[in-house]
């Protein structure tokens, strides 16, 4: 896209730009042909909340052959040519290739005249491993051994390139100036191909978690992303956090990933209830790694606020089902 803009001197009043984001978990399975159980039509996550337990059983009945496939996804990522290769060792090499060599390499330097491509490279590499995280850019000046405006720069050349999304603080005023930033490459896959990692990734709790929640936040901005949604994430007086929040208009959504083995409890969700409670958030959703982590959750602590657990692997599939599709 930023190849297109450049491009547009005499174009005034006759393009219209449309922001595309890798291939959802839906259109994956898609393109790769695969043959599941029909899962059931969700076309809005406030619905989930008038299920029935039968029917909440029953999807999760359903989905089951879904996850080996939503593992593979994220290790593969959602490019329609490493999709369809054999291969993941080879669809990483070639997400490696094309990201690093093409991108990095050729790309911005014919586009924004990059001339320190070494440590633009690092730059991005440095972000590859702290993927999900908070940018710590005293730290990443130091350990590549750049100023801060060139590492400032760098980040910016990448974030419009759509390599990188950068996420706000919520707030207002100074308590946004200063946060710092939240980092999510452009696809769960990008960080385990270009550091080599192969299916390593999905043998590492931590690093599996990650992954979901970089799928997470991409399935979550192609759908608000027509509506202009700001995404930010919040943090609170004592630490607790919540990984995601949509703001429509006037309303907050919050999401929360907690891909783990353990279900997600009440006690692990301190920073999510801190933030329904403190915001009067009338909804919020737990995205869980068990497909039988799945249904409402209640709390004491806010019983006006509405909690969905659900499955990444459902929410990822039910994001990219339907370009009508609304949260």
């Amino acid at each position: 896209m930023p190849l297109l803009e450049a491009e547009q001197e005499s174009g005034v009043g006759r393009w219209h730009a449309i922001r595309l984001t890798t291939l959802s978990f839906y259109e994956y399975l898609q393109i790769k042909k695969v043959q599941l159980p029909t899962l059931p039509a969700v076309s809005s996550l406030t619905e989930l909340f008038d299920r029935s337990p039968g029917e909440l059983l029953h999807i999760q009945e359903t989905a089951k052959p879904y996850a080996g496939h939503f593992h593979e996804y994220l290790v593969r990522g959602g490019f329609p040519q490493a999709a369809q290769v054999e291969s993941i060792t080879q669809a990483q090499r070639l997400l490696r290739e094309d990201i690093i060599d093409k991108v990095l390499k050729r790309d911005m330097t014919a586009l924004f005249g990059v001339r320190r491509i070494l440590d633009l490279e690092q730059t991005f590499l440095y972000l590859c491993m702290h993927d999900g995280g908070l940018l710590d850019m005293p730290a990443l000046c130091s350990n590549l051994e750049v100023k801060r405006p060139t590492a400032q720069h760098f980040i910016e050349l990448l974030e419009a390139t759509h390599l990188i999304y950068r996420l706000q603080p919520f707030g207002y005023g100074k308590e946004v100036l200063r946060g710092r930033y939240k980092i999510y490459l452009a696809d769960a896959a990008i960080a385990p191909a270009v550091l080599l990692k192969g299916k390593a990734v999905l043998e590492d709790p931590v690093a599996l978690g990650v992954a979901t929640e970089t799928a997470v936040f991409k399935h979550l901005f192609a759908r608000y992303y027509s509506r202009q949604v700001r995404f930010t994430y919040w943090r609170g007086k004592r630490d607790h956090e919540v990984d995601l929040v949509a703001q429509l208009g006037e309303e907050l959504i919050p999401f929360e990933v907690k891909y783990r083995a353990e279900r997600a409890g009440a006690r692990r969700l301190k920073g999510l209830f801190e933030l329904c409670k403190d915001k009067r958030i009338g909804r919020g959703y737990v995205v869980t790694k068990s497909l039988d982590d799945f249904g409402p959750l209640s709390s004491s602590e806010t019983p006006a606020t509405k909690i969905m657990r659900i499955p990444a692997p459902l929410l990822c599939y039910w994001m990219g089902e339907s370009e009508t599709q609304t949260t």
